[in-house]
């Protein structure tokens, strides 16, 4: 297992990291998994022999159900793993059960320290933007919870390059606490991220941990052009995302994943998590698995180093179009280009 940095901290962590949604089975997160505890430390202990050090959860997995069941499950481990959780989205229905005010991050922490049972958590995630609480207040939240000894590094998840930097200018101009790294949706399937979020974590150091890398499934090869439902899968029970697919496109990111995995004795969810662990910026994957054998599988992609053919192959099915002011950059400033710059605009030829 390689170790990358964790943006601009001296922590490391495994390139691929473990998501628990597959815990607790209620509400909304029904459809995506029943895991209980004893598969819970099933599944720790498979995590640590393979060398994964982050456990990732939430307060909103199946309404805190999956921070109780991860909090059970780490006992007598924490000291070998790193835990992240996540505020921000409804845990309740009252007006401030939900948002990034400062009342609601410090409330949550407190309930998810509890659930957890844990002092501190390592990685603390801001779940989603809100746009109406000021920055300057969220931000503060956080750095109160780190100079409390509650939480050790603080992220963000699902937000736009222009939310970030805002935070970034504030946090210096404050002095407050750096968001170290950013969670987002990256895949073959879905490349936007590398038109601002991919830069950002380069030029930054706000290190991306991708969740859905295998895009709730679309890219594990259960989904084929032949079979593009396949029962028992949580898209087939109504799960919405990704959003906005555009299945022709996808079906030939599949039909060339499938290859790819045949001629090398591998999976298609292997070769697609390999593929991402090549891109810039990234720094962990966040996996999930509702089987032991899933996750087998999955860890199984931190052996593959993909070769430049491969990489180049599978850029030919998945590249994105190239946006302005993009294209415009790429022809008229090429020779006065970043890492961060490049890390996008290497990719494409001279529109001109």
């Amino acid at each position: 297992m390689e170790y990358r940095p964790l943006g601009r901290s001296g922590l490391r962590v495994s390139t691929l990291s473990f998501g628990t949604m597959t815990f607790g089975g209620k509400g909304f997160f029904e459809r995506i998994g029943e895991g209980g505890v004893a598969d819970a430390k099933r599944q720790f202990d498979m995590l640590i022999e393979a060398g994964v050090n982050l456990i990732d959860t939430a307060d909103v997995y199946s309404e805190g159900e999956s921070e109780k069941i991860v909090g059970e499950a780490i006992k007598g481990k924490r000291d070998r793993l790193l835990l992240a959780s996540k505020v921000r989205l409804p845990m309740g229905t009252g007006p401030n059960d939900q948002g990034l005010s400062r009342f609601h991050i410090k409330r949550a922490c407190e309930a998810s320290l509890k659930r957890l049972g844990t002092d501190h958590i390592d990685l603390y995630w801001a779940h989603e933007w809100d746009g109406a609480t000021p920055l300057e207040e969220t931000l503060r939240a956080f750095d109160d919870l780190q100079q409390e000894g509650k939480i050790s590094y603080f992220g963000i998840s699902n937000w736009s390059g222009w939310h970030i930097m805002k935070a970034l200018g504030i946090s210096e101009r404050d002095g407050l606490l750096r968001p170290v790294a950013q969670q987002i949706h990256y895949t073959l399937q879905s490349r936007e991220a590398e038109y601002e979020l991919m830069p950002i974590a380069i030029d930054q150091e706000v290190s991306i941990f991708v969740w859905s890398p295998l895009a709730a499934g679309l890219l594990s090869g259960k989904f084929t052009r032949d079979n593009p439902n396949p029962k028992g899968t949580r898209r087939e029970q109504g799960y919405p995302e990704p959003a906005g697919i555009d299945q022709e496109a996808l079906w030939k990111i599949v039909d060339e994943l499938i290859a790819i995995a045949g001629d090398r004795g591998a999976t298609p969810a292997q070769i697609a998590l390999a593929w991402l662990l090549t891109r810039p910026g990234v720094t962990s994957l966040v996996i999930g698995a509702r089987t032991d054998e899933q996750l087998a599988d999955n860890l199984k992609a931190a052996e593959i180093t993909l070769t430049m053919e491969e990489v180049t192959r599978l850029e030919t099915v998945s590249r994105p179009r190239l946006l302005y002011p993009y294209w415009h950059q790429k022809a008229s400033a090429a020779e006065r280009l970043s890492p961060a710059d490049r890390a996008l605009l290497d990719q494409f030829p001279n529109p001109y």
